[in-house]
This record gives C-alpha cells, sequence and structure tokens, in this order.
C-alpha cells in the first residue's frame, strides 16, 4: 500500500492534479475522476487501485481527444481510432472511446457518409467513384459506401460541377471547351458517358446565352 501524502492542482491545466505518494510524484489525474474516487491526504492505494486510475485517465483523456477532434467537422470511426493511436493511446482506449462515443452518436458512419456526399454536392461535387475512393480512405466499410454512394444522381452531380467549371473556359472555341470540360469531369470521378452528355448540355446552354 502506498500514501497519499499530497494533492496539487496543475500548474497550466485546472483540468488536472498531480498526486504525490510517500512524499514523492506518481502520477497525475483529471479533476472530475480524482473528486469520483474521493482521493485525499492521508488514504492509501493498492498498486491494483492505482493502476486502475491510470486506466481510467487514459479512457478520459482519450474521450476528451476524440471529441475536440470531432469538433472541426463529422468523423468516421476509423478517422477517429487513427487519431488517437497518433497520439500515443492504445488499442484498448481505443476501442472503450469509440463505443462510448457510438452510444453518445458523436460518431456514426452512416451519418458521416451522408455528410460527406452532400458536402461534395454542394462544395466540390464528384462522381461516385471518386467519392467511393474518398470514403475507403476513410476507413468506412464498402456496404456502408455503396448504399449511400449508390443514391447519388451521378449526371446531377456532373452538371453541377461543369457549370462551376466552364464559367474558367469563356475564351474557348467548341473543340477546346469540349476536351477540357470532358477531361475535367473524368478526373473528378465522372464516367465517360456523363461527362459527355453534360457537356454538350453546357456548350448548348452557353450557345443559347451568346444568342440571346
Amino acid at each position: 500500500m502506498r500514501t497519499i501524502t499530497a494533492i496539487e492542482a496543475q500548474r497550466g491545466d485546472r483540468q488536472r492534479v498531480n498526486v504525490h505518494l510517500d512524499g514523492c510524484y506518481a502520477f497525475s489525474l483529471d479533476v472530475a475522476l480524482a473528486l469520483k474516487a474521493n482521493l485525499c491526504v492521508g488514504q492509501s492505494l493498492a498498486d491494483e487501485e492505482i493502476a486502475h486510475l491510470g486506466q481510467q485517465d487514459e479512457a478520459q483523456r482519450g474521450y476528451d481527444a476524440a471529441v475536440r477532434f470531432l469538433g472541426y467537422r463529422p468523423r468516421s470511426s476509423a478517422e477517429v481510432r487513427r487519431r488517437l493511436r497518433q497520439r500515443g493511446f492504445s488499442d484498448e482506449t481505443a476501442d472503450e472511446v469509440l463505443q462510448k462515443l457510438v452510444e453518445g452518436r458523436l460518431v456514426d458512419d452512416s451519418a458521416f457518409v451522408k455528410y460527406w456526399v452532400e458536402n461534395r454536392r454542394t462544395f466540390k461535387p464528384c462522381g461516385g467513384r471518386l467519392l467511393g475512393l474518398e470514403l475507403r480512405q476513410k476507413g468506412v466499410d464498402a456496404e456502408t459506401i455503396r448504399e449511400t454512394v449508390g443514391e447519388v444522381d451521378e449526371e446531377a452531380a456532373a452538371y453541377n460541377a461543369g457549370k462551376k467549371k466552364s464559367r474558367s473556359l469563356t475564351g474557348c472555341d467548341e473543340r477546346q471547351f469540349r476536351q477540357r470540360l470532358g477531361a475535367f469531369l473524368q478526373r473528378r470521378g465522372f464516367d465517360y458517358e456523363d461527362a459527355t452528355r453534360v457537356t454538350a448540355r453546357l456548350w448548348d446552354e452557353r450557345e443559347d446565352d451568346e444568342q440571346q
């Protein structure tokens, strides 16, 4: 058994305390966990209790790190797991944190895929092939990708992407317009047929506008 001889607020972080055992610094701990465990000077702790406090603290730190990561935008579960590993947390901690995040609906891969598809549709339209590649890179499973990306209207997305790009092709003749816009759309992940139809449609619209 070891005895708590001091509990001090940590400098620079009011949410953590330093715990001293038998006159020497032993570990730091989240304030909430220290309060929950009713730690106090003079209290004796077995090695098993110290180890358990350390495990709880790592899980809390992992959870806090994940919530901060999610604060920028929604993330897939694989992205969160990768982030925790990068921060040095164990696989066991990552499992525990992800379970808590999923139960709290802070991580939901199906909702993440829908968010990603809608974000692309609004700001940077691209084809299902490219969408699928992006989502696979983010660790989303193939079935979830297939269910959501399959609902995307490829031609409508190609039209939206092509309409934005066509504004930068005002000095092109028909051949240049079709070549450049078609190549752009295929780089965005649209198939040849959709790229060809959309390119022809946008050229016709330009011709109509110029004749008015």
